[in-house]
């Protein structure tokens, strides 16, 4: 009987609420969350596009750098390096300007501390995109938070106004407290998990590049011959 009469009162609650309906009832909160949860996907996207391994390395480089830098040709392995475009390709360049052909070791120490600087670098500009996704797992929840003070605030004003009688008149109050909390918590949630994965995943790629730069430097000064048979790395 009761429920009928509030039906009738309320065909809202007959038909249920969508999500146009969740956002009014959430509040200006629910504004800042949206815009929260467009830019994760954003990022979880951009951040999925560059830890993606064709972004780090590539087969050419493997199989035509090696008997390169093995002669020591750095005119020809300058070019096969700027035609990739990989990470391992920008670090490498970067590196190899500092190489002295004529030196026995090819001034190996200065080519090792140019290639760390260098993957330091890139890993830097790359996990900056991936750290944003933990400044969003960070920041909705606490416009959640923010949105249930302002919905309880508004709840204890209805109530010293004379509305303790009358509970329907706190619904739009409470409403706005339980959703803002909750949509905060469902961003924030699967942006630290994304947090995690690309944070592991970029790390693993560039523990990758560094012991495949680490074997073209070898090459280069001569700690590892290279022989035809020898597999590509």
């Amino acid at each position: 009987m009761t429920s009928n009469l509030l039906q009738a009162q309320d065909p809202s609650l007959e038909k249920g609420l969508n999500l146009w309906d969740l956002m009014q009832q959430g509040g200006w909160a629910m504004y800042p969350l949206g815009l929260c949860s467009l830019l994760s996907l954003f990022l979880v996207f951009h951040s999925y596009r560059e830890t993606h391994l064709r972004k780090f390395q590539n087969e050419m480089e493997a199989k035509r750098l090696p008997p390169t830098l093995a002669k020591r040709d750095l005119s020809r392995a300058s070019g096969i390096l700027s035609s990739s475009g990989t990470v391992l390709a920008r670090a490498m360049l970067e590196a190899l300007s500092r190489a002295k052909p004529e030196l026995p070791n090819a001034n190996k120490e200065k080519i090792e501390e140019s290639l760390a600087e260098s993957l330091e670098k890139e890993e830097n500009t790359i996990g900056q995109w991936i750290n944003y996704l933990n400044v969003v797992a960070t920041v909705a929840p606490m416009i959640g938070l923010l949105g249930t003070v302002s919905g309880m605030i508004g709840a204890f004003q209805t109530i010293s106004s004379g509305g303790m009688g009358r509970p329907e008149l706190l619904a739009g109050d409470i409403g706005e407290a339980l959703i803002t909390t909750a949509t905060g918590l469902v961003i924030g949630i699967p942006a630290m998990i994304a947090y995690f994965i690309f944070r592991n995943r970029l790390s693993n790629r560039m523990i990758e590049i560094s012991q495949a730069a680490t074997h073209f430097v070898d090459y280069l000064s001569g700690d590892i011959p290279y022989t035809e048979n020898k597999e590509s790395l």
